[in-house]
């Protein structure tokens, strides 16, 4: 787990997210790393439900 860490902090320090600076990432603790890169990509987490008219309400 410790190398995909890093390697999620390389990608982030290369290419940090609007707002941020590399410097921002490289204090980042391995959980607020997860944390940020969760949020940045949630949207490709969705599965889609409910995108074919099942809703409930």
């Amino acid at each position: 787990m410790k190398t995909n860490i890093e390697e999620l902090r390389k990608k982030y320090i290369d290419n940090p997210p609007e707002g941020m600076t590399s410097k921002d990432i490289r204090r980042m603790s391995e959980e607020q790393l997860l944390d940020m890169d969760y949020f940045l990509n949630e949207d490709d987490l969705d599965d889609d439900f409910g995108e074919e008219g099942f809703y409930l309400f």
